[in-house]
């Protein structure tokens, strides 16, 4: 039987362990909306998450850091774009090499800090709202980073549903041959939407190392990078559908501690796949329906587009 303080603890991890995923997978829905498929979404992360660490450590500064997380992971982006956008490279096989590089690199960077822990700051919390019953925990009480997320994500919706300059973005994404007849630049529209999606992994790597685990370790993030690119085809694109996705993976991660805590038997082995697992649960079911997942899939996805005229 949970007691009310032990679930409560559980939202709240679960909203931390969520926010990474969260942010990687909202900045790779805009480049897919823009018809740009990166898969380097692992690498950009990992470099964003050395970077931010080695910053904040010289600097004692957790805001440079996580800046410096975010300039990292639109260096490494811009390569991205430039190979498949104007040197027309594959996405597919240029994303994947990005994360092998940004594996490696992250490693290099990271060399001389392993096991180094940041000074912990004290934990952030609303006078007075956040000493309400439950509900103060989980509302009151959660690092900056995960409110940010919030906005973002809403920030993101706003603009992609709401706004002239979203609807141009999803033009394309869909059309870009269209786009680019009626005198939009494609290929800027595309490098902004990568490097929004590279500046948002970098931001996910930083909270990882700066916030959420204050230690550098070489591949820290497990995989993370993966699940977000996962979670946009699990939302659908859809920009709500990533943060509910993304703290449903949040959780299935948290839920995994908790049961090896409780001495069940079940080999640890097999709790460090649940994430992972779930992962490909959802992938196969989302699959199922080939129909909604062409309705709602970007028409120009991961295709080249070279300009006439």
């Amino acid at each position: 039987m949970l007691s009310v303080d032990l679930l409560t603890a559980i939202l709240v991890a679960t909203l931390g362990a969520g926010t990474p995923l969260a942010l990687a997978a909202i900045g790779e829905l805009v480049s897919e909306r823009a018809g740009v498929l990166n898969l380097g979404v692992e690498g950009m992360m990992l470099v964003g998450a050395a970077v931010g660490f080695v910053a904040t450590a010289e600097s004692e500064s957790m805001v440079i850091g996580i800046l410096a997380g975010m300039g990292a992971g639109i260096g490494l982006s811009l390569i991205f774009a430039f190979l498949t956008l104007t040197c027309l490279a594959n996405q597919v096989a240029t994303g994947l090499a990005l994360t092998i590089f940004g594996t490696g690199t992250s490693a290099l960077i990271g060399a001389g800090y392993t096991g180094t822990v940041l000074v912990v700051r004290d934990s952030f919390s609303i006078p007075v709202l956040s000493d309400i019953p439950v509900l103060g925990a989980l509302l009151f009480s959660l690092e900056p980073m995960t409110y940010l997320s919030l906005v973002i994500i809403g920030g993101v919706w706003f603009f992609l549903f709401r706004s002239r300059s979203g609807l141009v973005l999803r033009g394309v994404g869909d059309a870009p041959a269209a786009a680019h007849a009626t005198g939009m630049s494609v290929i800027l529209i595309r490098y902004m939407a990568v490097m929004f999606g590279g500046a948002m992994a970098g931001l996910a790597g930083a909270f990882l190392s700066v916030i959420y685990t204050p230690v550098w370790v070489e591949n820290m993030t497990a995989g993370r990078g993966w699940i977000a690119v996962a979670l946009v085809v699990f939302a659908s694109w859809q920009p709500l559908r990533v943060l509910a996705g993304a703290y449903l993976f949040g959780g299935v991660t948290i839920l995994q501690f908790h049961i090896q805590g409780a001495s069940l038997g079940i080999p640890s082995q097999f709790l460090s796949m649940l994430p992972y697992l779930a992962t490909i649960v959802v992938l196969v079911i989302m699959s199922s329906d080939a129909m909604r997942v062409k309705l709602n899939t970007p028409a120009s996805l991961a295709k080249p587009f070279r300009a006439e005229g």
